[in-house]
């Protein structure tokens, strides 16, 4: 077999892994948030001043929210049931330092800062949690589309054929959800009137970056014979074409119906395209062609996977945008965060038990259709992943509570309530002298050039797939490679955050 087509046999004909594998996977990032929290609270607690270092500061971050998913991924694989437990078990330690290192002019009996952590104002208009949420699926996207292509990454991480639940799979509908969760409808403030078709309009033309992109990666791929898995997507359809007919659409409908009834239009959505399939013949169309033998003559069969699976992620953006319309009701205070996470709680169960449902009596997660199933699965671990992060955040607004004046880069400040006359602290907006960013993390650098990040990923996976024979690497080469291949990505983010520099063409 040439290299090609031994590169395509190894990323196909998977089945994925467990739910319960993919949800404790999902706790690791927050908990990775959390530890670098604490550690930069831990530092300002023992030298009364915030890291100011911004080499250290790329290096700490890189080291506590990168690294750890690159090894997650590969060589403690093995051990991924436990490594949520260690990582806790590693927070708890330095929360336990933290509390204990307390300055005793300063310390506070414990149920009165419980009371002021209740009781404690937060930026309504800034929610970190959506923030993080997108940075960590592109970076988790990223390591994945380079990590698939060596031995050390478990075949049951990857993308399943046809049924399954590979993290992979999982990937594909996050970005989707990211987008949403930010989409202009949902930014648009509702005292604002502007004409039904405007938000169409300007999408048309946004979205000329991703169809440019889809036609640079089909073209860049048929030209130097890159392995490809036809069933992902089709012949000549791809991600980026999917990302931007998604919006377009999603853009008509949110025209057409109100944009707070989108969580109908993606029940309808979702529920019509299963019933589609199962009750006419498209999805053996979908499976196997219109001839029954896998055929991929003419546009529609060579590319039926990246076409019909649209109402699919379609559904899911609609869902989002219901979500995103949700998150940003006015909340100012921890109690209502509190609340609020409670409420995504209980959604999410019950998508849970849907989602057993439907498997049972419609069909199993298939990302290839885009089914109910894996529309339910995406939306129900989306929201899991995103409780999380809130919860991070709200465990690092108690402890800042804990040593006065400590900070953490994309996390909420306690902000003093409207009536004390006092200035409010949010972190909105970084503190800038003379035209520099004096807080920087790479979190914020990354979701300052999202699509360009994804892209560079894209670009150097294409690269290392090139130059080097990535079955056959041994761990140590792999794991260097993985940690050159995210460091670059990040260090590039990190310095044109520098400069203050967001690379848009549109």
């Amino acid at each position: 077999m040439s290299q090609k087509h031994l590169k395509e046999a190894f990323i196909s004909n998977l089945n994925g892994t467990s739910l319960l594998e993919i949800s404790l996977g999902l706790s690791l990032p927050p908990l990775c948030l959390l530890c670098r929290g604490l550690l930069l609270i831990l530092y300002h607690l023992r030298y009364g001043k915030p890291l100011s270092s911004r080499k250290y500061g790329l290096l700490l971050d890189f080291l506590v929210l990168v690294s750890p998913l690159l090894f997650s991924c590969t060589v403690l694989s093995p051990i991924m049931f436990f490594m949520p437990t260690i990582t806790a078990a590693f927070c708890a330690g330095i929360f336990s330092k933290i509390y204990s290192q307390r300055k005793h002019e300063t310390r506070v009996p414990f149920r009165q800062i419980v009371k002021d952590f209740q009781k404690a104002c937060l930026d309504p208009e800034h929610i970190p949690a959506i923030t993080v949420f997108r940075v960590y699926v592109n970076v988790l996207t990223s390591i994945g589309i380079l990590a698939v292509d060596f031995p050390q990454y478990p075949r049951r991480y990857a993308k399943a054929e046809t049924y399954g639940t590979g993290v992979m799979d999982l990937g594909v509908g996050a970005f989707i959800f990211g987008n949403a969760l930010v989409c202009p409808e949902v930014r648009q403030k509702s005292c604002v009137t502007q004409p039904k078709f405007s938000n169409l309009a300007r999408q048309f033309f946004s979205i000329w970056p991703l169809i440019f992109l889809g036609f640079g990666r089909l073209l860049s791929v048929k030209s130097i014979e890159y392995h490809e898995h036809t069933s992902e997507y089709g012949v000549h359809w791809n991600f980026f074409f999917t990302l931007a007919f998604v919006r377009l659409a999603a853009s008509l409908l949110l025209a057409i119906f109100p944009k707070n009834k989108s969580w109908i239009v993606a029940i309808n959505l979702a529920v019509l395209y299963q019933l589609t399939l199962n009750a006419t013949s498209l999805k053996m169309f979908i499976l196997h062609g219109s001839d029954g033998r896998d055929t991929r003559v003419g546009f529609l069969n060579a590319n039926r996977e990246g076409l019909l699976s649209l109402f699919g992620y379609l559904a899911i953006y609609m869902a989002s945008v219901q979500v995103g319309l949700w998150l940003l009701k006015c909340r100012n205070s921890v109690k209502g965060w509190i609340e609020a996470a409670r409420f995504l709680l209980l959604t999410v169960l019950l998508l849970f038990v849907f989602l057993h449902v439907s498997q049972a009596y419609a069909d199993p997660v298939s990302r290839r259709m885009a089914n109910l199933s894996y529309c339910v699965w995406v939306v129900a671990h989306c929201l899991t992943f995103f409780i999380c992060f809130v919860v991070t955040d709200l465990a690092l607004v108690f402890t800042k509570l804990l040593v006065k004046g400590s900070s953490v880069p994309c996390c909420w400040n306690v902000e003093k309530p409207p009536d004390t006359g006092t200035k409010r602290e949010t972190e909105t907006v970084p503190v800038r002298t003379e035209g520099k960013l004096l807080h920087i993390c790479l979190i914020s650098a990354i979701n300052k050039n999202q699509l360009l990040f994804f892209l560079l990923a894209n670009v150097m996976t294409g690269t290392v797939n090139i130059l080097i024979d990535t079955i056959h690497s041994k761990t140590a080469f792999t794991l260097c490679i993985l940690h050159l291949y995210m460091f670059f990505n990040c260090l590039i983010m990190y310095i044109l955050h520098a400069k203050n520099i967001a690379l848009k063409f549109w």
